[in-house]
């Protein structure tokens, strides 16, 4: 029965080696997206105004609104990796 019992603490022990694991990849790896799409967007935002400077305060919307669209990628990879996390395997 002691043979069973540690055979079963290993197990656990993998499992939780491998959900941390997997936590860190859903948000290490998918944070890397939004990270370029955000970076991208406000250099062709900033290219933007500088040539054509009167609908600065569009583009500074539009840019605005496609920042929150590509942030929210990185939201769901964050709740991704807390359900990974919380939920056993």
């Amino acid at each position: 029965m002691n043979e069973v019992a540690q055979a079963a603490t290993q197990t656990v022990q993998v499992i939780s080696i491998y959900k941390e694991l997997a936590m860190a990849l859903a948000i290490g790896l998918w944070a890397i997206g939004p990270g370029i799409g955000i970076g991208l967007i406000g250099k062709w935002a900033l290219e933007a105004v500088g040539r054509n400077p009167e609908v600065a305060g569009k583009i500074q919307w539009l840019a605005i609104l496609y920042i929150a669209f590509a942030e929210a990628v990185a939201i769901y990879a964050l709740v991704i990796a807390f359900i990974t996390w919380f939920v056993a395997l």
